[in-house]
C-alpha cells in the first residue's frame, strides 16, 4: 500500500518531491510561487517607475523641490539650538545680535571677539561694547556656511575657534537658515544677504576683511564680492573651502545624482530645469571679475563636492584673471588624513596657511593701493 504521507525535506514548500506521492502540495506551490513571483515583479516595477520617471518628472516641475535640494534648509540640526548663546557652544567672547537689511529680511548674527581682546565685563552694554571692538582696527573675516545646518553647526564652530586667532569672526545665517528670516531661499537673494553683511561690517571696522566660504558658501561668498566689485567695493582676501565651479557639474557629479546621470531624460528633467529657474552659482565666471587674492582648499577626500571640481575652478580662474588682480592659490589635502568635506580646519598646518595666506594678500593689497 503506498503512503501518501509526504516526508519534510528541502524541496519546495519543505518537501521532497521525490517523496510525494500525489501531486496537489507540487501544484499549489508552484501557484503560490508564480503569484509571488508576479507581485515582486510589479512592485519592482513600480519601485523604478517612481524613482526613474514619477520623481524625474515631479522634480522637473516643482521649484521647491528643486530649492529644497540645494538649500538644505529644511534640516534645522540641532533641534535644540541656542542661537542666543554662543557661549553654550565653547565661544566665549561672543554675541548673538539680529540686523535687518532694506528687504524687510533679518538676518541672525554672532560676533566672535579674536583671542586675544579682552572679553566684556559682565554689566558692561554688551552691544556697544562689541561695536567699539569692531573698530578697533584688527582684521576681520566674514564667514558663509554651506548649505544645511546653520551658523552653530559644530564643525563650523570648530573653525571659527581657529579663526578667532587672528580675526573678529563675522557668522551669519542666510534668509530660512536658523533664527533668520524664514522666507525662501533662491541664489539672487542669499547673495544679497551676504552683500548686506559685508557693507554693515565695512561701515564699522578700520580693519582688513577676509571672505571665508565653505561648499555652497563659496559660490555665495564669490558671487557677493563680484557685485561688490562693481560698486568699488573690494575684501583683503577671499578664501574657498571645498568649492565647485557651477551647480551644474556639481549636480552631475553629486553621490546620489550618480543613480540617474545616465538616464536619457536626466538633463531634461534634473540640470535643465535648475538653470532655468536660476540655480546657477557659476563660481567659475564670478571668480574672474574678484580684485583681491583667493585662495582655494580642497581635500582629495571630498565625498560631497569632488576635488576635481575645486581643481577646475582654480583652472578657470587661471585663464580669466588678470595678473593685477591678485594671485589664486590652490592647496590640496592628501585624501589619507581623512578631512573629506567639512575638516580640513583639523589639518595641523591650517595655522601656518591662513597666516601666510593673509600676509600675502596685506602685501598685495598694498601694492594695489
Amino acid at each position: 500500500m503506498k503512503s501518501t504521507e509526504a516526508r519534510k525535506g528541502s524541496g519546495l514548500c519543505g518537501y521532497s518531491y521525490s517523496l510525494v506521492l500525489e501531486g496537489q502540495n507540487y501544484t499549489r506551490c508552484r501557484k503560490t510561487s508564480t503569484r509571488v513571483a508576479f507581485a515582486t515583479f510589479k512592485l519592482l516595477t513600480l519601485i523604478f517607475i517612481v524613482i526613474f520617471v514619477i520623481f524625474p518628472l515631479s522634480y522637473k516641475y516643482s521649484y521647491k523641490l528643486q530649492s529644497s535640494a540645494v538649500f538644505l534648509n529644511f534640516l534645522h540640526v540641532p533641534s535644540d539650538a541656542n542661537y542666543k548663546n554662543p557661549s553654550s557652544y565653547g565661544l566665549y567672547g561672543s554675541r548673538n545680535f539680529y540686523v535687518t537689511h532694506d528687504g524687510g529680511i533679518t538676518l541672525g548674527v554672532w560676533h566672535i571677539l579674536p583671542e586675544n581682546h579682552t572679553y566684556p565685563a559682565y554689566d558692561a552694554d554688551e552691544g556697544r561694547y562689541f561695536e567699539e571692538a569692531l573698530a578697533d582696527g584688527q582684521d576681520v573675516i566674514i564667514y558663509h556656511h554651506g548649505n544645511a545646518g546653520t551658523r552653530l553647526t559644530q564643525h563650523r564652530v570648530e573653525l571659527y575657534t581657529i579663526l578667532r586667532r587672528y580675526f573678529h569672526v563675522i557668522t551669519f545665517d542666510y534668509r530660512s537658515y536658523g533664527d533668520s528670516s524664514n522666507v525662501a531661499p533662491s541664489e539672487k537673494k542669499v547673495v544679497v544677504d551676504s552683500m548686506f553683511i559685508y557693507e554693515w561690517v565695512q561701515n564699522r571696522t578700520k580693519g582688513n576683511i577676509f571672505v571665508w566660504g565653505h561648499s555652497l558658501g563659496t559660490s555665495i561668498a564669490i558671487h557677493s564680492m563680484a557685485l561688490l566689485q562693481e560698486k568699488g567695493v573690494m575684501p583683503a582676501g577671499v578664501i574657498l573651502e571645498s568649492p565647485f565651479n557651477n551647480m551644474r557639474e556639481e549636480i552631475s557629479e553629486f553621490p546620489l545624482a550618480r543613480l540617474f546621470k545616465n538616464l536619457p531624460w536626466f538633463s531634461y528633467t534634473v540640470i535643465d530645469p535648475m538653470q532655468e529657474n536660476g540655480f546657477l552659482f557659476q563660481s567659475d565666471k564670478h571668480i574672474c571679475k574678484v580684485d583681491a587674492p583667493i585662495m582655494i582648499l580642497h581635500a582629495e577626500d571630498d565625498h560631497v563636492v569632488p576635488f576635481k571640481l575645486g581643481r577646475k575652478l582654480y583652472q578657470e580662474g587661471i585663464k580669466c584673471r588678470r595678473e593685477d588682480q591678485g594671485p589664486l592659490l590652490f592647496r590640496a589635502f592628501d585624501g589619507k588624513h581623512g578631512y573629506d568635506h567639512k575638516f580640513i580646519c583639523r589639518a595641523p598646518e591650517i595655522h601656518d596657511i591662513i597666516r601666510n595666506f593673509t600676509s600675502i594678500a596685506l602685501k598685495d593689497r598694498t601694492k594695489v593701493l
